[in-house]
């Protein structure tokens, strides 16, 4: 399918919104401090924070430039502020007040007259009417004074601002990392925002593409600092539909405290909300995410895994390996994994899970829930974390050590990997139990999805590994439906092993294929932007396959590369548009070959594609804008009676003219062996192996060495394969538009080579048979021009 990463708006849609809408401001802060901001109307927006430290500051952000949004959809940048104003009515409480001296202040990050970077501080209260916690303030941007009184000598140049916040802070503040007495939470409305002025306005990307059959992920760690509009706006407009898988995240949503010199999770006696495991800003950002998703037609999935920020877990959850090392990630900070023998972590998850399930509740939403990616913790060099003291208690006491999974295994250990799997599993239906339970208050049904992430679960190097991490207690009907990533492998080109985890998968747990999802991404750095190419070939690849959902991962790599998967040609299965149905059709291939034999009179044209400059001088610049040659053929020589005249009416009419293609033998070029010659199966080099490579295309080569013309070949027959230049039969099959798919990936550095037969794909080029019988009779052939469709690049 078609893909573009787009770099920025050339001709799209735009429209027009007012500088600082509510939506599009976010907020920092230190942790372990935490806070969250949401738009509550077209002029208000709410911010939420808990406080651990005195020295905990936030901010409330609006940036100059768009460094978030999908630049298809980003607000213009624009720094120059000068004859604008903003004026809002703000209310707070349990943050230190405006009329404080070390109260709000807008800090405005910019440059000076002369072009140098410049910080200045503005003393809100300076520009208030009201009281400390109930105020209007009004900024004139022109007229902006930094200090703590008026009037004062500094005065903000307006002309060139990055950005700008406003600082909020806790009672007691002091600038230190002592804790306080217990955690404070806070909150600061803006209400009545306006703005006016020379820059009122900004322009912004409002492109709505069509809907693309595919669904969207997110991730609270990454995102909870934009407003769920903003996200959930992106998601829609870019065309994604149905469900939002939704990651709760690893570092961000528990409440904390301060015990044994550490914030941890799970160390609140209760004095919020009966000890509710969410703290306040996640609580109040997530009943907007979910009433917004609701509001948008989409779905929401709250995803939970067993992943923890390892600076806020207390020591007895985690998993830990044979030596004791806890289980740590590869993150920066680390992250690491709760033990699903420790019954006060499990517990403490189950109360995270029924929270969501509550907010999701309160919303109105369905309670979809998903188990993210539960495993036992394994480390490269194959030490897996089963020695926890919870887990060795579980284990009988005395486990057998393993050292390293990647070695052979004997029946003993074998059996612990046996056992850690039945504990993973009654933990995960534990706590899907503990969801449900919750949701049972009000009678409202849960739909319960697991994330399986195969390349960890099922490493080639640790063939034992999926009797603790794919442990058969997963088994069909344990969840609602399966869903399977696996973009290591993905990104990586390793085809080989990512089908036969598709094949363990389905044996093992044996989900039908309407109940799995597949979970496509992710590209980690921007500078790995090409891997979009396969990622986007994965989802093709997992259409095909009939999956129940593709769900692109994630947002934050789709706005930031500029992913757009264009809508597909077929229409969507909840559009009763006909002209959906009119282009799906206009998509249409028939696997039928041309009826009648095309004579020695037949028209063959190859053509390219090349801008030619001249200059003055006379001398030529030439550049090839197409890598291929693309036929054309008139097979109206080849008619040689009214028979055939009929058979070609015929056959023209069943295509519906060029709408739907079909094959065509090219009477001077059909083999690869030369051009006609009988193909044998060491004729065309396809490939070269690397071990992990599983999926070759057929191509055939035009002249020699590196100035070869490469042309993919889609519509094979008589295909014959050799790894260096032994035939192979029974290990390899053949996908369709050409592609050679080996049982087992051929080894590095082999030399993979084919013979075939060949047909063009082509349609015919007009919309109309003009075909005279007196013409025809006096000797004239017809004109019946037909093109080579491109199949694959």
């Amino acid at each position: 399918m078609a893909f573009w990463l787009a770099t920025r708006r050339s001709g799209q849609t735009s429209d027009w919104i007012r500088r600082f809408d509510p939506r599009f401001w976010t907020v920092n802060f230190p942790r372990p401090m935490m806070a969250s901001v949401v738009s509550t109307g077209p002029d208000s927006l709410r911010v939420d924070a808990s406080f651990l430290r005195k020295g905990d500051l936030g901010g409330l952000i609006w940036e100059s430039e768009d460094r978030l949004d999908h630049p298809l959809l980003a607000y213009a940048t624009d720094r120059d502020y000068a004859h604008t104003s903003l004026s809002f009515r703000w209310r707070s409480s349990g943050v230190i007040p405006l009329d404080s001296g070390i109260g709000p202040t807008l800090t405005v990050e910019g440059r000076d007259v002369a072009g140098v970077p410049r910080v200045w501080y503005v003393r809100l209260w300076n520009y208030a009417e009201g009281t400390g916690e109930d105020a209007r303030i009004a900024l004139r941007f022109s007229q902006l004074d930094a200090g703590f009184t008026l009037p004062s000598p500094d005065r903000v140049w307006p002309h060139a601002i990055e950005r700008m916040f406003i600082s909020f802070c806790p009672p007691g503040y002091d600038g230190s990392a002592d804790p306080l007495p217990a955690e404070a939470e806070g909150w600061i409305e803006l209400s009545e925002i306006a703005v006016d002025g020379a820059r009122a306005m900004l322009e912004i990307g409002d492109v709505m593409m069509p809907a693309n059959g595919l669904a969207m992920a997110t991730g609270f760690d990454d995102q909870g600092v934009q407003t769920p509009a903003r996200l959930l706006r992106s998601i829609r407009q870019l065309g994604y539909r149905g469900s939002v898988i939704h990651y709760v995240g690893m570092s961000h949503y528990f409440r904390l405290a301060f015990a044994n010199g550490a914030y941890l999770a799970g160390s609140d006696t209760g004095s919020n909300e009966g000890g509710d495991p969410l703290n306040a800003p996640t609580r109040a950002w997530h009943r907007a995410f979910f009433a917004e998703c609701l509001r948008l037609g989409l779905s929401p999935v709250a995803s939970l895994s067993y992943e923890l920020l390892d600076q806020h877990c207390p020591d007895a959850w985690r998993q830990r390996d044979h030596a004791g090392n806890p289980a740590l990630t590869g993150w920066d900070p680390p992250s690491t994994l709760l033990s699903p023998a420790n019954e006060a972590a499990m517990g403490w998850l189950q109360s995270v899970g029924a929270a969501f399930a509550r907010l999701m509740i309160e919303a109105g939403a369905p309670v979809r829930f998903q188990v993210g990616e539960p495993w036992w913790w394994c480390f490269a060099d194959g030490r897996i974390c089963l020695y926890d003291p919870a887990a060795i208690a579980r284990f009988g006491g005395n486990p057998p050590i393993i050292p390293d999974l990647r070695a052979p295994l004997d029946d003993e250990r074998k059996a612990l990997l046996d056992m850690a799997g039945e504990v993973l599993a009654q933990s995960t239906a534990d706590l899907v139990a503990a969801v449900r339970t919750a949701a049972a208050a009000t009678s409202t049904p849960v739909e319960a999805l697991a994330l399986v992430f195969t390349p960890t679960v099922l490493d080639p190097a640790m063939p034992d590994m999926q009797r603790a991490n794919l442990p058969t207690g997963w088994a069909w009907p344990a969840f609602d439906r399966l869903q399977v990533e696996d973009y290591d492998w993905l990104t990586a080109g390793a085809d080989a092993p990512r089908r036969q985890a598709y094949r363990t998968v389905n044996r093992r747990l044996g989900y039908p294929p309407e109940e799995q999802d597949y979970l496509a991404g992710f590209v980690l750095d921007a500078a790995q932007s090409d891997q979009w190419r396969r990622i986007d070939a994965g989802i093709d690849e997992a259409l095909a396959r009939s999956h129940h959902e593709v769900v692109v991962w994630a947002l934050p790599q789709v706005a930031r590369d500029g992913f757009v998967r264009l809508p597909p040609p077929w229409p969507d299965d909840n559009d009763n548009d006909d002209n959906d149905k009119g282009a799906a059709e206009m998509q249409a291939f028939d696997n039928v070959p041309y009826p009648l034999a095309l004579g020695r009179d037949t028209a063959v044209v190859a053509e390219f594609s090349t801008t030619v400059s001249v200059t003055a001088s006379g001398f030529e610049s030439r550049n090839s804008l197409w890598s291929n040659a693309r036929l054309r053929f008139d097979l109206g020589p080849g008619v040689r009676s009214e028979a055939e005249l009929g058979t070609l009416i015929a056959f023209y009419r069943a295509r519906r003219g060029p709408a739907r293609g079909f094959l065509l033998r090219d009477p001077a070029d059909f083999s690869s062996n030369g051009m006609t010659g009988d193909p044998d199966p060491r004729d065309q080099y396809i490939g070269a192996g690397d071990g992990l490579r599983s999926t070759f295309p057929l191509v055939k080569r035009y002249g020699e060495g590196e100035d070869a013309q490469v042309r993919r070949i889609t519509r094979p027959r008589s295909v014959t394969i050799s790894i260096d230049g032994a035939a192979q039969a029974g290990n390899w099959t053949l996908d369709p538009l050409g592609l050679v798919v080996f049982d087992q990936a051929p080894p590095a550095g082999a030399s993979v080579r084919a013979g075939f037969l060949f047909d063009v794909p082509v349609r015919f080029s007009e919309d109309r048979l003009e075909v005279s019988g007196a013409s025809f009779a006096a000797g004239e052939a017809p004109s019946v021009p037909v093109v080579e469709i491109r199949e694959a690049s």
